[in-house]
């Protein structure tokens, strides 16, 4: 089982990859102006959805659709470099486990915001 020490350690290495992703840092850098709060809120997305901590409250969706520069074609993306980070950092099994959550996620936010669009999602 994960932990949330281990959370906040992946967490921390995604954004540390993100904010030097020729793709992602520019939309990132454009919404986020407070990195260690924004890791907390979302180190406490994953608790919730993992551990079941229930201390999150937000809307991804939302937070999503109303950036208005977070395109579908950026999942992908974000969950490559997603899975690089879970895959250095935790045991195989615990990382498949997690890589499995954050593609069901990605692929709902995806979807999502193409519809928002209103173009057909590509899966």
């Amino acid at each position: 089982m994960l932990t949330a020490d281990q959370i906040d350690t992946v967490v921390g290495k995604f954004y540390a990859a993100v904010r030097q992703d020729a793709d992602l840092a520019p939309i990132f850098n454009n919404h986020i102006h407070d990195w260690p709060e924004h890791e907390i809120k979302i180190a406490s997305f994953w608790r919730n959805a993992i551990l079941r901590e229930r201390s999150y409250a937000g809307n991804p969706m939302q937070k999503h659709q109303a950036a208005g520069d977070v395109k579908p074609d950026h999942f992908p993306i974000w969950l490559g470099l997603f899975d690089e980070v879970l895959h250095a950092e935790l045991p195989p099994h615990l990382a498949d486990e997690w890589s499995r959550l954050a593609h069901r996620i990605g692929q709902g936010l995806s979807y999502g915001l193409a519809m928002q669009a209103g173009s057909p999602p590509k899966f």
